[in-house]
């Protein structure tokens, strides 16, 4: 929590502190628009600035640099000073992990926070429980982009069997508690197909695909679900003409029957019962299969771009009629 005003202590009170000499911020004769900070921010900073003028690393250069981090986060000279300032007086990295972790969830859209913890465990080389950690700093925010990008420097920086080993299974709890969970799903295509080039079989692609289209079925209007469809057909260099049979009936304003109830074909799903269609992912997805024949396939996708713009998402009008023009003036 910050420095509340009435447990402000000034430095020039502080017996410990006397023989530093602190220095104002310079901000020019007359700035423009001066920052009015706090008074507490400015005595801190100030004799922030006097330690680093002389060079200063101690252990209460520890406790100036952790008010002013407290009052600012995302003051980053005060990180940096800090982190030298452990090394070299040989504090324990361990501790400063345990106090970065409450930082960590009270700031989690800060990424200094986030660097710092990255240095210092780096330096520890003691992954250990970090993934456990980061599963509680999700809990509070499913969705933060520091966090999962830390997560996944952490896999991929230690690069640990025992680490990767849990993550497809901790995705799919989150997309089962959210199929629309973005970083869930950004997060499983990052574990699966950007891990130093590894799983990138065949039979890998093909588990993905029909992954990705069963989550299809539950939500057609899934954006997340259908962005790592085309993810895996990109990296994979599949045409995506190859799922014209898969996306043809989230295309039409019902569900289609299957001719027989009892076989499901797990690799094309239908649309589950009550879903909403047509669905727009899927109306886009056809017209981007038609647009790569040529002309005769642009004839074919207009209708599609125009059903989008004049009926199906309007809210997107301009950007269908442009897809249109730019297809015409191509084709």
């Amino acid at each position: 929590m910050p420095v509340q005003s009435e447990d402000y202590v000034p430095f020039a009170q502080r017996p410990e502190w006397a023989d530093v000499v602190p220095v104002p911020q310079y901000d020019g004769v007359q700035p423009l628009a001066p920052i009015f900070y706090t008074p507490e921010y400015k005595d801190a900073t100030d004799y922030f600035r006097g330690i680093v003028k002389t060079g200063e690393m101690s252990e209460r250069v520890l406790v100036l640099t952790e008010e002013v981090i407290r009052m600012n986060p995302a003051h980053y000279s005060a990180w940096q000073y800090r982190y030298r300032t452990l090394l070299a007086i040989n504090a324990s990295l361990k501790d400063e992990l345990e106090f970065t972790k409450g930082l960590a969830i009270a700031h989690l859209k800060t990424y200094q926070v986030w660097h710092h913890r990255r240095l210092l465990l780096a330096a520890t080389n003691d992954p250990a429980d970090e993934l456990r950690f980061l599963e509680s700093v999700l809990n509070v925010d499913v969705k933060n982009y520091h966090t999962w990008s830390y997560r996944q420097w952490v896999l991929a920086h230690f690069d640990r069997e025992e680490m990767w080993a849990g993550e497809v299974d901790y995705v799919d709890r989150l997309l089962e508690e959210d199929l629309r969970n973005n970083s869930a799903w950004h997060h499983r295509f990052f574990i699966t197909f950007q891990r130093a080039g590894k799983d990138t079989r065949e039979d890998v692609v093909k588990r993905e695909l029909v992954f990705a289209k069963q989550k299809i079925a539950l939500a057609p209007n899934n954006m997340s679900a259908w962005n790592y469809l085309r993810g895996v057909l990109d990296y994979s260099h599949t045409p995506y003409a190859s799922q014209e049979d898969f996306v043809r009936p989230y295309t039409g304003t019902q569900v289609p029957l299957s001719f027989d109830s009892d076989v499901i074909d797990v690799e094309n799903p239908l649309p589950s019962e009550g879903s909403r269609l047509p669905a727009v992912p899927a109306i886009e997805f056809l017209a981007d299969i038609y647009e790569v024949e040529g002309k005769e396939g642009v004839d074919e996708a207009i209708p599609l771009w125009k059903s989008l713009a004049e009926e199906h998402d309007t809210i997107r009008k301009k950007y269908w009629e442009y897809r249109i023009h730019e297809a015409v003036t191509a084709a």
